[in-house]
């Protein structure tokens, strides 16, 4: 969103002021710091910009993944995954972008399909 904003040369307030709520709400969803916009939010956010499909797609999809406060139920999966899930809850603060880069890329090429 933050991009999106900087592209169209939109201020915060602007925005906030337009979409009729806080530009400190506004503030903490560009920043992680608020869970995942509600649909209707996200639909005013997409309407805001016009964009079009894929933008929209793209905004959506990013906006599942920004909830700053995640659980990982790991009941009835291995060891591996449990000790897994806990050592990346405890250690994330300390691993550099290019890390969490490189981890996130790692388990979406493993993760997909095989063909």
């Amino acid at each position: 969103m933050r991009v999106l904003r900087a592209e169209r040369g939109v201020s915060l307030k602007q925005m906030a002021e337009a979409l009729d709520i806080s530009s400190a709400y506004l503030s903490a969803l560009e920043h992680g710091k608020r869970g995942k916009p509600t649909w209707f939010m996200l639909q005013r956010i997409i309407t805001y910009f016009n964009v079009i499909w894929d933008e929209a797609e793209e905004l959506q999809r990013l906006a599942e993944l920004s909830d700053p406060k995640i659980s990982i139920d790991t009941a009835g999966l291995s060891p591996e995954a449990t000790e897994l899930a806990n050592r990346l809850a405890a250690e994330i603060r300390h691993l550099e972008p290019e890390d969490l880069t490189h981890l996130k890329n790692e388990i979406a090429r493993r993760s997909a399909p095989k063909r």
